[in-house]
């Protein structure tokens, strides 16, 4: 049976990625299975506009952008029936990595036309939701900086985390994950729907995206000498084995600090105040994913590898 899809494209996701996108999306489209629009959003919070009034009105609407992107389409259709397509082009796509979606334009836009839909839960932070990881602490900390900054990509990211970690002081906090209370200093608490923030670097390794339950990763206060090792670990999937690590999984947390916290939904800078109310949201999210034959092997060696300048 044919299917309605739109596709909403931010100009402003990836590096001369965009400009040519609209007709590569028509000439890849199968037009015996789908019937398409394409929309370019304009400005914050207008994909998840375009998203929400699509709701319902197509079978699939395709996020063509980064994290940002697939976060505000994906928000949109929270609770309908129509399903999340992601036509992976930013840098991090961490929920498209963890779905196994192909980096090929050809081969996305493949998917799209011959995908399978699957639901996925869903991560509310307060007000806010989350389809792939949330956070509190240092990565919080970094991308309300990196927000600021002009130069993007996985290398600037790279530079402003040197930069920044030497200086970063852990803080404490108080939880309580599902009735159980836990105080400690810690580097960086996430909330995990998949298992990684994006370009393979997995914060939770055995993380499961339709189990109805968030992974709580609790990183304690360590010594900066033992970074590399932690960053390794983020790397090769064994971060849940470290002894400054712990990972609870949770269907809902409670946070209390002594001052506003800052925070992160999906990599972008979020402020939740001084309580904070996490919760899943099971199988709130449909999406599509790849068959079998089209999905990305990952590469564990990639993120090491886009962290070195050209020409070195």
């Amino acid at each position: 049976m044919k299917k309605s899809a739109l596709y909403i494209i931010n100009p402003a996701s990836g590096i001369g990625r965009q400009k040519d996108m609209a007709k590569l999306i028509r000439n890849e489209t199968d037009n015996s299975r789908l019937d398409i629009e394409i929309v370019f959003s304009e400005y914050p919070e207008h994909a998840y506009e375009l998203s929400k009034k699509a709701a319902g009105n197509y079978d699939i609407v395709i996020a063509v952008g980064g994290d940002g992107t697939v976060n505000e389409v994906g928000r949109g259709l929270i609770n309908s029936n129509t399903a999340l397509g992601i036509l992976p082009t930013g840098s991090g796509n961490g929920l498209a990595r963890f779905l196994q979606m192909p980096f090929k334009v050809n081969k996305s836009l493949e998917v799209i036309n011959h995908g399978n839909i699957k639901s996925i839960d869903v991560i509310k932070v307060n007000s806010y939701y989350s389809l792939n990881v949330a956070g509190i602490g240092f990565d919080a900390f970094i991308s309300h900086r990196f927000a600021h900054k002009k130069k993007r990509g996985p290398l600037a990211y790279m530079q402003l985390i040197s930069k920044e970690f030497p200086k970063y002081k852990s803080e404490f906090y108080c939880l309580d994950i599902d009735g159980e209370i836990i105080e400690l200093d810690a580097f960086l608490i996430s909330f995990a729907n998949s298992s990684q923030y994006g370009n393979n670097f997995h914060i939770a390794p055995q993380a499961r995206i339709d189990d109805g339950l968030i992974d709580v990763c609790l990183i304690k206060d360590f010594p900066k000498y033992t970074a590399p090792a932690l960053l390794i670990s983020l790397v090769d999937q064994s971060i849940d084995k470290s002894k400054y690590d712990k990972i609870v999984k949770a269907r809902k947390v409670t946070i209390s600090h002594s001052k506003p916290l800052q925070g992160h939904v999906d990599g972008e800078p979020v402020d939740l105040g001084k309580k904070v109310n996490i919760e899943i949201m099971p199988l709130a999210l449909k999406v599509v994913i790849p068959p079998i034959h089209l999905r990305q092997t990952s590469n564990i060696l990639q993120p090491l590898m886009e962290m070195i300048p050209l020409g070195m």
